[in-house]
């Protein structure tokens, strides 16, 4: 039997499609007659794409029991095999989409509940022996509670999907996807893997429980849980079960797959990865083109969406000023993600995620393709790279015998605009997309109902009719017109009066003729009638639309906002002429002296200096100094506080935003450096991080390669909670604060102690013997008390700094820095017997209880006590003015000022231990210096240039510069969207403002 893609055709697949499949499961039920005609289907003379690069023309593929037999070039049908003709159609293998939420219960999220104010939840609420922490599901199965959407699945395939591997969006620790085909049928027909998948992500999801709060809270927990499930697999007899940690085991082989909301999230995952010594599939954010080559250097495959921003709506000038820079040129660029991760070599899968984007997605493929994606890379990140990836490739992912017969039928090119999907069949079922048109239909018409006479003109654009009226008299009027079957439907309106008609088709010397019955205004019955006077006026088949594409695109920014650059600042040799030098050494300030700087150091210090291919700078009238360091900043940051109480597992350094605009703030102040450090909410805080503002650079490279390593503890009201009635946590006092350092450091040296006794079992006895569980927040702990990392210790009052110290020289160590310190004067000698510096404000205090008793004074008497002593700003504003900060030394304590501006450059270099290599311009020293306008500690003087290693990572004239070209690219993208509304869907956009972090901030994850 031979048919051709006509209405019998579409009769053809409805049949097929309540046809019983060899696939049904055998142990159902069945509740009517038996159906077993096989369904054996060869569609010929299409276009068959069997692969990504493999292209058959006039080909034929052979299909049975929802199973592909053969694909060949030829259309010779076997017998027995009901032949569907297909000429000019192409058929495709249908895509797999590696990240979907198809099938699974909603996440209800729970009602948001602040941590501060609100009694805490310390213990997991979820019944049963799992997991201490609720964010870790993995246990959960996506099979187990999958449900065909019927509604849902159709879309899916309606953007030629045929099978989605689906997972619950919740969690951290997720559980398994089941890869499931987007047929309608029983569940058990349609799970075609029950595991294919492993997931993780960044989000606690519905988990209630206080810790993790942060993003730095949910690594760490992570890295925790990842070391727990490696050590409670080895235990022979555990003491307790956790079903959460065995499926973790058993699905250990699986491939991980990490959803991140971007390359930088994506950078954070795949440190994880490395850690543990395997390799997360990281589900991206459709931002990678912005730091294409620290992707690639990840070396992970990558899930990418391709949900483009909308357009802007321009119309409104102060709506306007409220996008950034940065929102402006992702609308422009992001299409060429898919492109630039091609032209990388970054292995990727494409998903349809979010599921809002889904109905769009075709749209945007071949805008991706427009954009640069091959075709090939675009097929195959749909088909045989997700097979693949997911360990399927045997069953799908291309068009060869023996695998899954899940594919499409287009009626052009998939990748060109205006092509249609006709039909996507799912296990050699086949499921009507786009019915199409019937080229005996269109032409023009003499149309006669009641006493209207007109001529009737039907068209198709893709699988659409379109028909319209013109009247004796010239005008025209839209038609609805459709078939329903075999039947013509038409719905107009004339001079006021509509017109309904139904009728039916028969064929009159070639020519097609249409009548039947309608009604006018809903009245009495119309007898009508419609004879073709011409044939085939208008478009058969697709409509293809002429896509310029893409033309005047702007350039990658590094850091990816206003002030960026297309290229990263490098070091080069730099040549300081005629300048007063403030040294911070024995030399004190030199007048009318050069320095050189090369290779990121200092090279030379001295006069009439010269050097080859050197940019040289005058320095006359000007002043150079050390880079400005700040010993307490929180910019920079993703987040500041987490809300263990002991929050020693966190490290700021897995949550440094390089693209912080208050880095480039920063530079315009003079700072090179800081310490970034946890909040204030926690006895013990997170590990600090020490960075370099190296504005473009990503957070591995704002990093000090070889700094020692800090940690944040805190003293005062925050950390027992004193504005929380309800709390639990303890402490609850300042008695319990001290007790709870004795308790950390105590249980580490039990910790210790436990290992120490199995590190020292022989050969043979450690065969036998378990390893104990690696805890990262005891090993902190232990860091510090063998020396090797070293205390900030946020402080106000005199006595609890007392009690800290005492603490720490019972267990054999000294503080390294209070840092504010208000109250330090009053206790600077013991300070200084202690060994602990003082790192504090210039002149403020009384913002609070405990901050009553603070002076301008203080630093000054510190100083003079012999405490090393700093200033520092807990705020990215005042951090841009550090050196007015040490000015007021001069007029608050009287110190010269020589010792104002080591209070934050040479001193604060101290307390971080960074003085071998910084805070002082001496020959060997790292080339991080500021050359200011006029005296550094005037209030007229401005940073000219900040220098750091070398490299001018501020201008003042660059700056300028920048001002002028970002001025000029938002008017560029702005009149690229002018004019948009109308013809593309635009949004209103306020782009969100950058959250400034202090002590006391919170990033909250509900």
């Amino acid at each position: 039997m031979k048919i051709k893609k006509t209405f019998g055709y579409l009769f053809l697949l409805g049949i097929m499609l309540s046809m019983g499949s060899s696939f049904a499961q055998e142990t159902f039920p069945k509740n009517d007659v038996l159906d077993a005609r096989p369904d054996r289907v060869a569609l010929t003379h299409a276009t068959i794409v069997t692969a990504p690069t493999q292209v058959l023309e006039n080909a034929m593929l052979v299909i049975q029991d929802g199973k592909v037999v053969s694909v060949q070039a030829g259309n010779q049908v076997p017998n027995g095999y009901l032949e569907i003709d297909l000429s000019g159609r192409y058929i495709y293998p249908s895509f797999i989409d590696m990240f979907g939420e198809y099938g699974q219960p909603e996440v209800k999220r729970p009602p948001f509940r602040n941590p501060v104010l609100s009694r805490e939840q310390i213990q997991s609420n979820t019944k049963g022996p799992y997991n201490a922490n609720e964010a870790i599901k993995s246990q959960y199965n996506s099979s187990e509670n999958f449900t065909v959407d019927k509604k849902l699945a159709s879309k899916w395939r309606a953007q030629g999907f045929g099978a989605v591997a689906s997972i619950r969006r919740d969690g951290i620790a997720r559980g398994t996807a089941a890869l499931v085909a987007l047929g309608e049928d029983t569940e058990n027909n349609l799970v075609i893997n029950s595991k294919v998948a492993d997931h993780y992500s960044f989000d606690k999801g519905t988990s209630t429980q206080d810790y993790p709060i942060s993003a730095m809270g949910t690594i760490a927990l992570l890295r925790q849980t990842f070391y727990d499930a490696k050590w409670y697999g080895a235990q022979t007899d555990s003491p307790f079960s956790d079903l959460s940690l065995d499926a973790m085991l058993v699905n250990g082989n699986l491939p991980k797959i990490m959803e991140a909301d971007g390359w930088l999230t994506a950078l954070r995952a795949d440190k994880i990865a490395d850690e543990f010594g395997f390799e997360f599939i990281i589900k991206g954010g459709g931002d990678e083109y912005q730091r294409i080559m620290e992707v690639k250097d990840m070396k992970a495959p990558m899930i990418i969406p391709i949900d483009f921003p909308k357009a802007y709506d321009v119309s409104d000038p102060y709506i306007t000023k409220k996008i950034t820079l940065a929102d402006l040129k992702h609308w422009e660029l992001a299409p060429t993600n898919p492109a630039s991760l091609e032209k990388n070599s970054i292995p990727f899968a494409i998903t349809s995620f979010p599921p809002e984007n889904l109905p769009d997605f075709l749209k945007n493929l071949r805008k991706s393709v427009a954009y640069g994606l091959s075709k090939t890379a675009a097929l195959s990140s749909l088909t045989t790279v997700p097979a693949k990836w997911l360990g399927v490739d045997q069953d799908m992912g291309t068009l060869e015998a023996g695998k899954m017969a899940n594919f499409i039928v287009t009626d052009g090119d998939l990748f060109e605009p205006g092509t249609q999907i006709m039909d996507n069949w799912i296990e050699g079922k086949p499921y009507v997309v786009n019915e199409p048109i019937s080229e005996s239909i269109l032409g023009e018409y003499d149309l006669s109902v009641g006493g209207l006479k007109a001529v009737l003109s039907i068209i198709g654009k893709g699988p659409k009719y379109q028909a319209e009226l013109t009247l004796t008299d010239g005008s025209k009027e839209k038609v609805e017109f459709k078939m329903d079957g075999d039947l013509p439907v038409l719905k107009f309106t004339v001079k006021g009066s509509q017109y309904n008609l139904k009728g039916w088709t028969k064929q009159e010397k070639g020519m097609t003729v249409l009548n039947g019955t309608g009604t006018l205004n809903f009245g009495e019955d119309q007898p009508w009638t419609a004879r073709m006077k011409e044939k085939g006026r208008g478009t058969l088949g697709a409509q293809k639309i002429q896509d310029k594409g893409p033309v005047d695109l702007g350039e990658v920014f590094y850091p990816f906002l206003a002030f960026g650059s297309p290229e990263k600042i490098a070091s080069r040799s730099i040549l300081i002429t005629d300048v007063t030098v403030w040294t911070n050494e024995d030399e004190g300030i030199l007048m009318d002296t050069d320095v050189l700087l090369e290779n990121g150091k200092i090279a030379k210090i001295g006069t009439d200096l010269s050097a080859k291919d050197a940019l040289v700078l005058d320095g006359t009238g000007k002043h150079l100094t050390p880079g400005i360091i700040d010993e307490h900043s929180h910019i920079a940051l993703g987040g500041i506080n987490e809300m263990a109480p002991n929050s020693g597992m966190v490290r700021m350094q897995d949550v440094i935003d390089p693209d912080d605009p208050g880095i480039y703030r920063a530079l315009a102040g003079g700072v090179v450096a800081a310490q970034l450090l946890h909040g204030s909410s926690d006895p013990i805080g997170g590990q600090s991080a020490l960075v370099k503002f190296k504005w473009g650079e990503d957070a591995k490279g704002l990093l000090i390669q070889g700094a020692d390593p800090f940690i944040k503890f805190a003293l005062g009201e925050n950390v027992k909670r004193s504005k929380n009635n309800v709390s639990i946590r303890f402490p609850r006092s300042l008695m319990g604060v001290e007790q709870f350092y004795t308790n950390a450091f105590t249980e580490a040296l039990d910790y210790k102690k436990e290992w120490d006794a199995y590190r020292s079992l022989g050969t043979k006895e450690k065969r036998t013997a378990v390893e104990p569980r690696k805890n990262i927040l005891h090993e902190t702990m232990l860091e510090i008390l063998e020396k090797k990392r070293f205390i900030t210790a946020h402080s106000y009052q005199d006595k609890e700094m007392l009690m800290l110290m005492e603490v720490a020289e019972r267990f054999g160590f000294a503080l390294n820095t209070f840092t504010h310190a208000l109250e330090g004067y009053r206790i600077a000698d013991r300070m200084k017997e202690h060994g602990v510096g003082g790192s504090t404000f210039s002149d403020r205090w009384n913002y609070k209880w405990e901050a009553r008793n603070g002076t301008p004074y203080n630093a000054p008497i510190m100083d003079r006590e012999g405490v090393v002593t700093a200033l520092n700003s807990d705020s990215g504003e005042t951090m841009r003015h550090l050196n007015h900060e040490a000015a007021k030394m001069v007029r608050y304590g009287g110190l010269t000022p020589e010792e104002a501006l080591k209070m934050v450059t040479l001193n604060p270099a101290r307390l971080l231990h960074l003085d071998d290599t910084m805070g002082s311009i001496k020959v060997g020293k790292s080339a991080d210096v500021v050359l200011w306008t006029g005296d550094p500690l005037s209030l007229y003087s401005k940073p000219e240039k900040t220098i750091i290693e070398g490299a001018i990572y501020f201008d003042l004239a660059k700056d300028a510069q920048l001002r002028r070209e970002n001025s000029k690219e938002r008017a560029r993208l702005l009149k690229k969207m002018e004019g948009l509304e109308g013809t593309e869907n635009v949004s209103t956009r306020i782009s969100l403002e950058r959250l400034e972090f202090h002590c006391e901030s919170l990033e909250m994850q509900y």
